[in-house]
């Protein structure tokens, strides 16, 4: 019996051990990665605030890897344009999709 509870207490600490290291799964990112990320959107926002020729509240920003997705809507392609060129400023900024729509 005593055998029995050591091996039955081996196996669950071996398991814990072995399922820990899965804390990021296969298409996250890492923890640093996502506090670089989540530092490049607050940025790229306040720019958006700084800057007068786009409004900050009509586009949405979302960073994955440095690669920063714009959508939303802004009033012309200037709008748009302006958006895309501060983000692509911003420090950490690999690469910029725009996605944000030009309202009729």
């Amino acid at each position: 019996m005593q055998a029995r509870t050591t091996l039955a207490s081996a196996l669950c600490v071996f398991a814990l051990i072995t399922a820990s290291g899965c804390a990021v799964t296969r298409g996250q990112e890492t923890v640093g990665a996502y506090v670089d990320d989540a530092a490049i959107t607050t940025a790229v926002k306040a720019k958006f605030v700084e800057d007068k020729t786009v409004d900050a509240a009509s586009i949405k920003v979302e960073t994955l890897n440095g690669t920063v997705m714009l959508s939303g809507f802004a009033k012309n392609s200037a709008e748009r344009n302006m958006a895309e060129d501060i983000a692509m400023k911003v420090k950490g900024v690999k690469s910029v999709k725009n996605s944000v729509a030009v309202r009729p």
